[in-house]
């Protein structure tokens, strides 16, 4: 058995419950702390804290353009909008040396909110159209990498998809950090691909492409950015029938009619939203081990996370 992945995560500091807020407190997240937190080795960031503000300290926001706003403070209106970004630069390149493997940001924040975050514009009403400083230093320099809000993470789907997302980066980086030869990447494509054909057939077939060439040249890096690419477009209800429709002619000649019905079922009802993922998925997986079908039960699109975080259950 393979041992277990490292996953490492940045992630702000408050959502662990560190009380590095503006009023001295927290917003810890139960979902990162008590489910996903056994499974993942967390990185905490404050970067107004890491700046030299103070606990508690002055509120922040962003002004000006959303373009390209600056960072003030409220009560005296000091601009820490220089400060703010020499710092990210320099924390995002410490962080891209930790080999991350995702990041989950504080909703709304100045500094870390990732979409809709508030900017005032002179005179007017403040518009929610707006990105934290450190937040888009972070996405501009890292852009493989999976980066969410934990208020976002609230949504199954986009948890699934952005676990998943973490999950497969790490994959990824084991593969590269194990000097592979051409054979070893058509292996991992050959177990991941139905896990990239839930999310982009587009990208699946760039992807075939890339490794028909591995003979000729090994291009990794274009292959993990590519991948990460697919894996960032939602998978669908529909492209999800599509993939198990393809797992089930695995089972044409050795599953009996009454089995293969049963599954054909269960894949229809999930079509019409009627269970949810995991329930054709275990289906798949238990005829798989029954069978012996090693290529089958190998594929990342049946196992993408582990099986404690339950995230299929909901999607």
């Amino acid at each position: 058995m393979a041992p277990p992945l490292r996953v490492r995560l940045g992630v702000s500091a408050c959502l662990l419950g560190e009380r590095v807020r503006y009023d001295g407190g927290h917003k810890r997240d139960a979902f990162l702390t008590e489910v996903l937190g056994p499974h993942v080795e967390w990185v905490p960031v404050c970067p107004e804290v890491e700046i030299g503000l103070g606990v508690p300290r002055p509120t922040l926001r962003l002004e000006g353009r959303a373009a390209a706003p600056r960072l003030v403070q409220e009560a005296n209106g000091e601009d820490l909008t220089t400060r703010m970004r020499a710092y990210a630069e320099t924390r995002v390149q410490e962080l891209e040396g930790l080999e991350l493997d995702g990041y989950v940001l504080k909703r709304a924040s100045p500094s870390c909110g990732l979409f809709r975050v508030r900017v005032y514009r002179d005179g007017g009403a403040p518009g929610a159209d707006g990105r934290g400083l450190f937040a888009a230093t972070l996405v501009e320099r890292l852009p493989m990498l999976p980066v969410e809000e934990e208020g976002r993470l609230t949504d199954p789907g986009l948890r699934e998809n952005f676990i998943e997302r973490v999950f497969a980066l790490a994959r990824w980086r084991a593969l590269v950090t194990a000097r592979p030869r051409p054979r070893d990447l058509v292996a991992f494509h050959a177990a991941q691909k139905y896990a990239v054909l839930a999310h982009s057939p587009a990208h699946y077939t760039r992807l075939g492409r890339l490794v028909a060439t591995a003979g000729r040249a090994l291009c990794l890096e274009e292959y993990g950015r590519v991948l990460m690419e697919a894996l960032a477009v939602r998978a669908t209800r529909g492209r999800h029938v599509n993939v198990l429709g393809h797992l089930a002619g695995y089972f044409k000649r050795d599953v009996a009619a009454d089995d293969r019905a049963e599954l054909g079922e269960v894949i229809d009802e999930y079509r019409r939203g009627l269970v949810p993922l995991i329930v054709p998925i275990t289906l798949v997986r238990h005829h798989a081990r029954r069978l012996g079908l090693k290529d089958l039960a190998g594929q990342v699109y049946l196992n993408p996370h582990p099986k404690e975080l339950m995230l299929r259950n909901h999607v």
